[in-house]
């Protein structure tokens, strides 16, 4: 452990002299200046734990020298010296931020005394600091906010995947933050210096997910105009993240199989073997389990990217973050919108606690964003809040009821019901193009074609408008 350092500074010799003796017996590292110039200068070389400092001294005195340690190295602790001792002098000192002082003549036991409260006092204040901090990032873990039991669970199991090389399945309903799990594997693993690399399987066209992982060459196909690197190539040493996995096409299932087992590619249309070394962690709002069973998604790809899973919880099933994260999305917006919003009432936050959240955390921060920019109160009030859940709330908008009768429902049926009169109302509203209805609806071309065929409603024309 290394010896705490302690300055002396003492116009008179002997009193430096007695000081040091009796501080290096009690193995602290010391340091003598005769002068405010000699404080100033060694203070600009070295950081000190403690200051002992006369009040009296030529040309500076200990309280303009005391400005300017705090100055310089505000956590080093200073006690003063007086042989004039003054109820008004004691006063200046403590405003200007002394720990305390003493009066010469003082006794030996005494100063030793005050030494040791005053070092233990800012060790304490050291260790509270690194404490919160290691709590701040632990709550906060690359910005992933929550302080409950579900949510510390999850940080210990990002912390442990992240030294490994293994690949990583992130499964979450949308909004819980799959991309930010995903982030903080990668920023706390060996390979956070290197690239992060984001592909959203479901937003590239089926014929170009192939170019955009694995490259392509020169003249490789029609718009191949130069010879381009695949992601990767781009996230070699790094992590790629493939966003809704669930929705890579069977073809392309393959050929990552493939690079999983060999770790090594062909660009599109050439014919050298690139190898790297790429982590894999793969996200999903689907099941793939059924994926699996429906011959939608294969099983030994499935295997490969599921070595370690990690589940989100939804937003419903840690409902005590939600204050922690609404007062995190009110700063965030107060300070983005230039709104000066401190508090959350106590009505509007119980309804934030009484609402489900089917979009989880990005709903609500879309909520606290509205409500922010709507609102005129220091306050953030229950009616800008109320406005929204009104509109959202599918109960309301869909005018349905759910209560169960005494002899029970079938609830998948009830769903398919649902799914199905939805399908078919889009349909009605986008005139029958598919790819606005997909939209409308919120899903990509697959998932709709999907759907159409589950309940025989595909009839059999192109995607396409």
């Amino acid at each position: 452990m290394l010896k705490e350092k302690i300055l002396v500074v003492d116009d008179e010799k002997s009193m430096r002299e007695f000081l040091e003796i009796m501080l290096r017996k009690e193995d602290y590292k010391v340091s003598l200046a005769p002068n405010g110039e000699e404080v100033l200068r060694l203070i600009e070389r070295d950081i000190f734990d403690l200051v002992l400092l006369d009040i009296r001294m030529p040309k500076m005195d200990g309280i303009a020298v005391l400005k300017k340690i705090k100055a310089l190295s505000p956590e080093t602790v200073v006690i003063m010296i007086t042989a004039y001792a003054s109820a008004e002098t004691a006063i200046k000192a403590m405003k200007e931020g002394a720990y305390d002082y003493i009066t010469k003549p003082f006794k030996i036991e005494e100063i030793k005394l005050i030494i040791k409260n005053a070092l233990e006092k800012k060790n304490l204040q050291k260790e509270n600091t690194l404490l919160k901090q290691v709590i701040r990032d632990r709550y906060h873990f690359d910005n992933i906010i929550g302080q409950s039991s579900k949510m510390l669970a999850l940080y210990d199991l990002l912390e442990k995947v992240g030294p490994t090389k293994t690949n990583i399945l992130v499964t979450g309903e949308s909004g819980t933050g799959k991309e930010l799990a995903a982030k903080a594997i990668h920023y706390n693993s060996p390979r956070k210096d290197r690239p992060f690399v984001t592909l959203n399987c479901g937003a590239i066209p089926e014929s170009l997910i192939e170019s955009e992982l694995f490259g392509h060459m020169k003249g490789a196909f029609t718009d191949a105009i130069a010879t381009k690197k695949g992601l990767f190539e781009v996230a070699d040493e790094g992590t790629l993240f493939l966003d809704e996995i669930s929705e890579l096409p069977l073809l392309m299932q393959v050929k990552l199989l493939r690079f999983l087992q060999d770790r090594e590619f062909k660009r599109v249309g050439g014919t050298e073997d690139i190898r790297v070394d790429v982590r894999i962690i793969a996200a999903t709002n689907k099941d793939l389990d059924e994926a699996v069973r429906e011959k939608r998604f294969r099983e030994d790809l499935f295997y490969r990217l599921n070595v370690i899973q990690i589940k989100l919880p939804s937003l419903r099933e840690r409902r005590e973050d939600v204050p922690l994260l609404a007062m995190h999305f009110l700063q965030k917006f107060s300070e983005e919108l230039n709104k000066n919003i401190t508090t959350i009432s106590s009505e509007a936050l119980q309804l934030l606690l009484d609402y489900d959240y089917p979009g989880n955390v990005r709903e609500l921060q879309n909520i606290i964003e509205r409500a922010v920019a709507l609102e005129v109160n220091p306050e953030l009030t229950a009616q800008n809040l109320r406005s929204y859940l009104d509109d959202h709330l599918q109960l309301k908008k869909g005018g349905l009821d759910l209560d169960i009768p005494n002899e029970g429902i079938n609830l998948e049926k009830l769903v398919e019901e649902i799914e199905r009169t939805l399908l078919l109302k889009a349909l009605n509203r986008t005139h029958g193009i598919k790819k606005k209805a997909a939209e409308l609806l919120g899903i990509n071309f697959r998932s709709m074609r999907y759907r159409l065929d589950k309940y025989g409603l595909n009839d059999g024309t192109d995607m396409e408008p």
